[in-house]
């Protein structure tokens, strides 16, 4: 049986379903094999939604681990509608008012809100 390959966009196409467990999951078994940011892709997606978690999610990666982003995140424009990437920010009102307040500047910059320590490694 083939183990479907993992890659930014799936990554933010689980962020985007406001799926925290699933997203934290797919993104340590993509950043086992250490990739090199700068290298990764543009999704070939022409959805809007998922490029803009796309290039947030890389953006943030790109930061805490010291290394550039590619070239492509910066041609990323913010979604048409503000959108809370936790299901649970969607209904309580201090966790929205931290994610808007908080919110890394690679995701904020394109309307995209999720609490300060959205999937730290730590």
């Amino acid at each position: 049986m083939d183990v479907p390959m993992i890659d930014i966009q799936t990554i933010a196409e689980a962020s985007l379903r406001g799926d925290a467990l699933e997203t934290r999951s797919l993104l340590q078994e993509w950043l086992a094999d250490a990739p090199v940011l700068a290298q990764i892709a543009r999704p070939r997606s022409d959805d809007g939604d998922v490029l803009a978690v796309s290039a947030s999610l890389v953006e943030l990666l790109a930061e805490r681990l010291g290394q550039p982003a590619p070239n492509w995140t910066q041609k990323i424009p913010a979604v048409r509608e503000p959108l809370f990437l936790l299901r649970s920010a969607r209904t309580m009102t201090r966790l929205r008012d931290l994610c808007r307040n908080e919110s890394p500047e690679a995701f904020r910059k394109r309307g995209l809100f999720v609490p300060p320590n959205y999937l730290s490694f730590a």
